[in-house]
């Protein structure tokens, strides 16, 4: 997946999850619906588990922390999450990233771990609203590479962006976040980046879909997981049952179900005018 980058010395693979007996806390980086099955097969003992994908679980609706909890409920829960493209960081490029978790202790010993002269982590105890702020934002994402695909323009993907970013406040809030996540590196951070660039693997799968391709066919030739196909119907089904509405990711659903580009955004247009704040 990262061409030309050698792993430094003190990094050792593995295929064994026993091997991993004597590690201080574990990066949970499966994607989000297997993490259940991951966690369920590994040693944890009540060490950290710092989570990195970014979705809702299939079925449960459960965040991805929710899953970890029940699976082991002594460990510790952590979050990582903010505007990170693999290859940047692997070269050493300035990243910026939340760290959230509920324990101060364990929050200030992880950051200090993380911490690298090119990876800065910000501290945060707002668990939900850094797990929100990822998932939606992968579902928006698709949404950027619709617009992107299908030659809508650059005033319609920042008009989607600003919407699909009031949906994922909305939906945040519900769900027990606060405003103040959602809008930094994990929330609007990770939204802004992952919204302009076919580096990202939902972006790209949007804008396959904005050109007229089957979401099946663009799935079917990957080899990396765009999160956001699995979360958009769970987190279009999650809003529905707590009274969120959320158009742009009820639209990206319709669009990863076949439905036609112009239909949806012709759909999305006549939708009765109101206050953009409410």
């Amino acid at each position: 997946f990262l061409d030309g980058i050698a792993l430094a010395p003190s990094i050792r693979a593995t295929g064994a999850l026993a091997d991993l007996g004597e590690v201080d806390a574990f990066l949970v980086v499966a994607p989000a619906q297997h993490v259940g099955g991951v966690l369920a097969e590994t040693p944890v003992r009540g060490r950290p588990l710092v989570l990195c994908a970014k979705g809702i679980e299939a079925g449960s609706r459960r965040l991805v922390g929710e899953v970890a909890r029940a699976a082991h409920p002594d460990a510790p829960v952590a979050v990582l999450s903010g505007p990170t493209f693999a290859h940047e960081v692997a070269r050493g490029l300035p990243t910026a990233v939340t760290l959230a978790c509920d324990d101060p202790a364990v929050r200030a010993a992880l950051s200090d771990r993380l911490a690298a002269p090119h990876f800065r982590p910000y501290a945060s105890s707002d668990v939900i609203g850094a797990e929100i702020g990822g998932a939606v934002k992968n579902v928006l994402a698709i949404g950027c590479g619709v617009v992107e695909g299908a030659g809508l323009g650059q005033n319609a993907r920042a008009a989607l962006i600003a919407r699909g970013f009031a949906e994922m406040v909305r939906f945040g809030m519900a769900r027990g976040a606060q405003v103040e996540t959602l809008s930094g590196l994990s929330g609007l951070g990770d939204l802004v980046l992952t919204c302009s660039s076919t580096s990202s693997r939902n972006f790209s799968l949007g804008v396959g879909l904005g050109q007229g391709r089957r979401a099946q066919d663009l799935l079917a030739d990957r080899v990396t997981v765009a999160e956001g196909a699995a979360t958009a119907p769970v987190l279009r089904a999650a809003a529905a049952a707590i009274g969120v509405e959320m158009p742009v990711v009820a639209a990206v659903c319709a669009l990863l179900e076949g439905a036609d580009v112009g239909a949806v955004i012709e759909a999305l247009l006549a939708r009765p005018l109101r206050r953009e704040v409410r």
